[in-house]
């Protein structure tokens, strides 16, 4: 339960990206923020932990990098852009549901329709908060959207499946794929979106977060979850992410929740929670 906590705090902060992104960093540069949300995290990480990799790890952070950041971080922006906040969210909130089925085909475990069951109840609760009825459809946002959850699933799914080397910290495997990421991004963050010409002191606050506090911080804590949690129960955590954006938005806008709102914060929450639990097939097999 100690580590559940702790892993539940990860998305909660991922869901200040949102805000951070629309409030404080420049419009229009997607790649240039996702590099700098990965490579100078990357590099601290590597200067924390003295640790390089070896052997097959060389390949296997590039792997990770690309699949958890390199891929997830512009895709995840590009959706937000083309698709209302809501609809985005909603995309991303399928990630549970892909874990648990990415799980049976990498991992090999039998399909959990206990967690399936809640992952769909937690996407509905989630629909039911952050969707209005100015939720228009993108094919390209929706494209990014599922394929943002697709990247982020896989690497979840590998990242579970190749553990962490002996004698390496979270830190280690972290910075380890931050700065694979934030190699793999560079140049098109550089060539297609350029640096933005006004980066004033709140947009290099708003790199500071999401880089340090958003992804140095929060990756070293995600993967250390990964490795004592079962993989579509964390996933379930990510639940939080979006449930926190709304509250920000809400706060900020100052809009009062409605009551279908509510109804949808009681069931993802509801579904996150159960989705930490054994299914009852599971308890019955227990020895007590």
């Amino acid at each position: 339960m100690g580590w559940t906590a702790l892993t539940a705090i990860v998305p909660m902060v991922w869901g200040t990206t949102y805000i951070v992104t629309t409030h404080m960093l420049p419009e229009g540069h997607p790649l240039f923020a996702a590099m700098m949300r990965s490579l100078p995290a990357g590099l601290i990480a590597l200067l924390i932990a003295r640790q390089l990799p070896r052997g097959s790890w060389w390949w296997k952070s590039l792997v990770l990098g690309t699949l958890n950041m390199g891929a997830f971080f512009p895709l995840l922006f590009l959706a937000a852009q083309e698709l209302p906040g809501g609809v985005a969210a909603t995309l991303g909130a399928a990630q549970p549901i892909v874990i648990a089925f990415l799980a049976v085909a990498i991992l090999h475990e039998r399909l959990s329709v206990w967690r399936v069951c809640w992952g769909v109840l937690g996407m509905t609760g989630v629909a039911l908060v952050v969707l209005g009825p100015d939720a228009a459809m993108s094919p390209i946002g929706i494209l990014a959207g599922l394929g943002g959850a697709a990247s982020m699933g896989t690497g979840v799914v590998l990242t579970k499946k190749w553990g962490r080397p002996e004698g390496v910290s979270p830190i280690g495997l972290a910075g380890w794929q931050l700065t694979a990421a934030g190699l793999v991004l560079l140049l098109p963050a550089l060539l297609i979106d350029g640096v933005p010409p006004n980066i004033d002191g709140t947009a290099w606050l708003g790199y500071a977060w999401l880089g340090i506090v958003g992804a140095l911080i929060t990756y070293t804590i995600w993967f250390a979850g990964i490795r004592r949690l079962p993989v579509t129960a964390t996933a379930l955590l990510g639940l939080l992410s979006p449930l926190v954006a709304a509250i920000l938005g809400a706060l900020i806008a100052g809009e009062a929740l409605t009551l279908i709102q509510l109804l949808g914060f009681a069931l993802a929450l509801i579904a996150m929670v159960a989705g930490q639990l054994p299914s009852p097939k599971q308890k019955a097999q227990t020895p007590s």
